[in-house]
């Protein structure tokens, strides 16, 4: 190899001429947008599959609701009766009885609240959360404080031309 090819070979490539670099630009920003429209859909879809899960939840909770009220109330007044009547022919308190009747018909309860608080946990779209979040939308703070007390001031004064504040 002459010196004169090695120096040839050693020299960068010309730049591209300004009408392929605006071509190259306008691919790339077309390959951005199709990128951006394929995150939109995905984002879409997992919006509507999570509220679809949070009002199939919304609706097994408000069932398990029932189903603890029912029973709540339900143990409550027939175990009362036939339970009572039970012990007290085993020679038990009406105290202990009524106790016990009341023991069991709180834990058929709680077990009715256990399965609506699951089911209310479906609610909060944590998916559609966490994406949002790492796309740089919403904010966790305001899941932190009540509903009614934003974490800082949303406007401040303004004042009005001749010193004073609305």
């Amino acid at each position: 190899m002459s010196e004169a090819d090695h120096d040839r070979a050693a020299q960068p490539d010309p730049p591209p001429s300004l009408d392929e670099s605006l071509r190259n630009v306008g691919k790339a920003g077309k390959e951005g947008l199709g990128s951006a429209v394929d995150t939109a859909r995905a984002l879409r879809s997992l919006i509507l599959a999570d509220f679809a899960l949070a009002r199939v939840s919304l609706a097994r909770a408000m069932v398990w609701m029932s189903i603890a009220a029912v029973f709540g109330v339900s143990s409550w007044l027939l175990l009362m009766g036939a339970l009572i009547a039970l012990l007290q022919r085993l020679g038990m308190s009406w105290l202990t009885s009524l106790s016990i009747a009341a023991g069991l018909s709180l834990l058929i309860t709680a077990l009715g609240v256990l399965k609506t608080l699951s089911y209310f946990e479906h609610t909060r779209m944590d998916a559609t959360r966490r994406q949002l979040k790492a796309m740089g939308f919403g904010d966790d703070e305001q899941d932190t404080h009540g509903a009614g007390e934003p974490s800082a001031p949303l406007t401040q004064p303004v004042s009005m031309p001749g010193g004073s504040a609305p």
